[in-house]
This record gives C-alpha cells, structure tokens and sequence, in this order.
C-alpha cells in the first residue's frame, strides 16, 4: 500500500472537519458534471481546492452518462440527477449519494403560439421527455395528478440539449426540460412555460453529488475534502449569480440572455437535509410504483449522510 493511500485511510479515524489538508497531497480528482447551468458548480471548484489538490471537470451530455462514470470509476465524483442515481442504485450498482448539487432547474414548455397553457393541453400531443431522467419522474407524477398517465400523450425521445430545437422545428409540441433549455425558449420567443412541476411531494429536488461506495469506504478523507469544496464553489456560485452565467458562456458555450432566465429557476446546494432524503425516498418509491426499477435502492448504502452531517456542524 502506498504512503498517500496509508495517509487517506489513517485520516478517516480522525473527525471530518480536518481532513482536506491529509488528503490534499497529490491528489487529481475528476469530476463529472452536466451541461447545464445547474451543474455549473463543479467549474468553480478550482477556486477552492486545497494546496496540492488538483480538479479536472469532465462535462457528460446526460445524468445516465454521469452515474456510469461513477459507477464505472471513470470520474471519482458527480453531479447528476436523482433519479439517475437510483435507477443505478435499485440494480444493486455502487452509486452512493454523499450531497445535494441543486434543486428546481426543471419546466414543462410548450411552442408561445400553440394551444397548450395547461398540463391537461398536453393530452395526444407530442412531448419531448429524456428517458431515465429526474424530469421523466415529475411528469409522470404530475399527470398522475391531473387524472392522466403516459399513455395519454406521445412521449418522444429527446435529449435536453436538443429540445428546444425539436420545438422550433415543430418536430414536438412541448417537452420537459432542464435549464437552459426553458430559458433559451423563453428568451428566443419560441417557447413558453406550461408550468414548473414543483407541486408534487418530490417538490423540488433534482441533482445530487455522488460517488462510488468503495469511495466513502476506503477514502473518507477525500470524500469530506471533496464536499467541502463543493459547498464553498456552492455557496459562491449561489451568491455571484453573475458570475455563474459568466461560467457557462465561456465553459459551456451557453447564451447569456437565456441564462439570465434560466437562472432564477435554479438553487445551487450542498447539504444532504432530512427534507432532500426524505423526498429521494419518495421519489424511488413513485419509481417503482410506475415499474421504471424492479426493487427500492438499499437506502443504507445508497444515502449516505455522514460527510454532509459533520461539514454542517462544523458552519
């Protein structure tokens, strides 16, 4: 065993306040994020790592994408969404969520000079929905809700970053999106907002910040260090909102103008609240009520609070 590989084990006897300095030396972390503006914590990261720690920010085009890398150990952390998460969880993969990365960031859009105002206007129409996606869940829900299902409208296959030129092209007659997309239709004249599907018991959660189980277990340290940094990049996006959209223009090649929509419908965060574990639990149960896993993830090995329970005491 290494001397840096005896250093991080030996640190996760110790509390969890202290570690970033222990795991810092010569550490690379990889980190994978989403092109989206509520994935724009981790470009900040830099700005906080400890002495000797370096980040390198891998950019994946959807969350199923995020938890394979994670899975897969080909990133050592990511910000994907929740319900990616579980659907790897629920197969009994090694995904284990140790922080929140936002909520909100999610709105069902429909073309601004079409009929639909309202969820039930969605009813035979063609609706752009990412399979496998936090967004895909809300919707369900959401129609639940209004007295429909699934089968009541026409669900097509589109990734978030194509669907507001689906809906340009005509090619669907809404979708539900995350930001930017919402923001780019809105500010483009093409779309506009049907709702924002907060009014379910999963209100508002989204993405999350995970890593391999073997991770918690073997290097503790560098999961607390690592979450540190997500807060205070966190923390600092939430509070320099211009500079978070000044973020995503240069690193994301995203549109100023639709950001500054955008925006308002996203809250960046970190901590792992009773509340965010509460609504993942009721969230894998709306999943498998609408057969989308075979089994509920185990909870014990899925969540795990320890790391965000520690760095809040230490506020």
């Amino acid at each position: 065993m290494s001397l840096h590989r005896r250093t991080l084990l030996a640190a996760t006897a110790g509390t969890l306040a202290a570690p970033a300095i222990v795991a810092a030396q010569g550490t690379r972390v990889r980190m994978g994020a989403l092109r989206l503006i509520h994935s724009i914590t981790p470009f900040f990261y830099d700005r906080f790592m400890p002495d000797g720690m370096t980040i390198e920010v891998i950019p994946f085009e959807s969350p199923t994408e995020g938890k394979n890398a994670v899975v897969t150990r080909s990133v050592d952390f990511g910000a994907f969404g929740i319900a990616a998460g579980i659907l790897g969880a629920a197969a009994r993969e090694p995904v284990t969520v140790i922080g929140s990365c936002c909520d909100k960031g999610m709105a069902v859009v429909a073309r601004r000079d079409g009929p639909i105002n309202t969820l039930t206007d969605l009813r035979g129409r063609r609706v752009g929905i990412w399979p496998g996606s936090t967004q895909e869940v809300f919707i369900r829900e959401r129609l639940r809700m209004e007295g429909m299902n699934i089968r009541d409208i026409t669900s097509v296959r589109v990734s978030f970053s194509e669907m507001h030129a689906a809906l340009a092209r005509g090619d669907i007659d809404a979708y539900v999106g995350a930001e930017p997309g919402p923001g780019i239709s809105q500010v483009t004249g093409i779309g506009k907002v049907v709702e924002f599907p907060y009014s379910t018991p999963m209100g508002t959660l989204n993405m999350i910040f995970a890593t391999h189980f073997e991770t918690t277990q073997r290097n503790a340290a560098l999961c607390a260090t690592m979450l540190g940094v997500h807060r205070r990049a966190s923390e600092f996006a939430s509070a320099n909102r211009a500079a978070a959209i000044e973020m995503a223009v240069q690193r994301l090649g995203m549109q100023r103008p639709a950001l500054e929509i955008s925006i308002e419908n996203v809250e960046l965060n970190w901590r792992m609240t009773p509340l965010m574990v509460e609504r993942s639990r009721t969230y894998a149960q709306h999943m498998l009520e609408l057969q989308q896993i075979r089994a509920l993830p185990d909870f014990n090995t899925f969540f795990n609070t320890r790391f965000s329970d520690e760095l809040a005491r230490t506020a």
